[in-house]
């Protein structure tokens, strides 16, 4: 294998995969693009302050325009539509505190957001399930498959060699700052590495290995459902989120004909025949009109979460990377990439919040998520008490 020429940077690359190029999460995803909406989102830590959230929130911006432009620019038919996302309360206290959080996302990342009361909330979704919610105007949804296609044709096209089914078995550093990374094909020599396995990262890197954590998350679709009633559903076919701890999101197909919904069914990795059942009694949850249309399509993606539960990029090690979108990284993946590259060829005039100088980790944790059913139980349990009592 040898690397070949990037226009306009002086360099070569060559992209390794272990699988099939797209494989996992970055094709089988939601499809959810937002601008910075879940930036400084926190389940278990201490929620971000405003101050504290403003540089991600600034840098959510350009994600969200870097990925928009690009799809536009280089003309990618990935059903990108762009009706804004409808992210319901759960209880009645969380829409009392979205309250702040519109403010917040407005001023700093331009999301164009306002509160929906509940009484109004049929005009964006079709369905009484939630205590009002917060509809995000500058927001998004896109086939991620079609999206990561246009992606790889553009690579293709540069003459960037793409190596799938090489698994990387070994890295070396060698006296000069260089590597040596050694893959079942044979050894490459490279002055930069960068690390992008998000909920796949592996042994080969156990520095990163320990600080992101890999999660399994649930899709279904259904059988095609009539014109009218998928019009009910989503009558400005935005895209959903609540604000459950065991988090639920769906959309429309890009055709309009299905309902694509996922979710946290199980805290873990399962067999998505299994946990298609759960996410069904999701969806009639908020969609009792829904019952009886059969699923045709059920699949699972890992993703993967930091331990300050915010996406990473930098140098460590020697090593560049961008891992831990925590669920959200559809654009922020685009966004990251760029940077680091920017970074590397050395046209990066400024340091992103998210190029921070510590990616925190656990001495209790190597990889193994062997605490994830006890944080699924810890969350379902509060998702209980809120519903209930708040």
């Amino acid at each position: 294998m040898r690397p070949s020429n990037c226009p306009g940077t002086g360099s070569s690359s060559i992209v390794l995969d272990a699988a099939e190029p797209g494989f996992g999460g970055s094709t089988r995803s939601g499809g959810l693009v937002s601008a910075g909406v879940n930036v400084g989102k926190r389940m278990i830590n201490r929620a971000l302050t405003p101050e504290e959230a403003k540089p991600f929130l600034n840098d959510a911006i350009d994600a969200f325009t870097n990925i928009e432009n690009l799809i536009a620019d280089n003309k990618i038919d990935c059903g990108w539509t762009k009706t804004g996302y409808f992210l319901g309360a759960w209880c009645k206290s969380h829409y009392d505190g979205m309250k702040k959080k519109v403010d917040l996302i407005n001023a700093e990342a331009q999301s164009d957001a306002v509160l929906v009361p509940r009484e109004q909330q049929r005009a964006h979704i079709g369905s009484d399930y939630y205590h009002g919610g917060m509809l995000v105007g500058r927001a998004a949804h896109l086939h991620p498959a079609l999206y990561y296609k246009g992606l790889l044709d553009l690579v293709v096209k540069a003459g960037v060699p793409i190596a799938s089914r090489t698994s990387v078995n070994g890295l070396t550093q060698e006296a000069n700052g260089s590597w040596l990374v050694k893959t079942q094909r044979g050894t490459i020599k490279a002055q930069h590495v960068v690390i992008a396995t998000n909920g796949y990262t592996g042994d080969v890197t156990p520095q990163f290995k320990r600080r992101v954590v890999p999660v399994g998350s649930y899709i279904i679709a259904t059988e095609e459902l009539s014109p009218d009633l998928a019009k009910s559903l989503s009558p400005a076919n935005r895209s959903f989120a609540d604000t459950r701890r065991v988090l639920t999101y769906y959309r429309l197909s890009p055709d309009g004909k299905r309902m694509i919904f996922g979710g946290r069914a199980k805290f873990g990795f399962s067999d998505p025949v299994e946990t298609a059942p759960m996410l069904y009694q999701f969806m009639l949850d908020r969609f009792p009109q829904l019952k009886g249309t059969k699923i045709t399509h059920a699949w699972t993606g890992n993703v993967a979460f930091t331990m300050d539960e915010l996406p990473h990029m930098g140098k460590f090690q020697g090593l560049h990377y961008a891992l831990g979108c925590n669920g959200s990284g559809v654009a922020m993946m685009s966004f990251l990439g760029r940077e680091t590259a920017r970074k590397i060829v050395g046209k990066s005039n400024r340091t992103i919040a998210f190029d921070q100088p510590e990616f925190p980790t656990s001495p209790l944790y190597h990889g193994n998520p062997w605490f994830l059913p006890l944080v699924g139980a810890w969350f379902r349990t509060r998702d209980w008490w809120d519903r209930r009592f708040n």
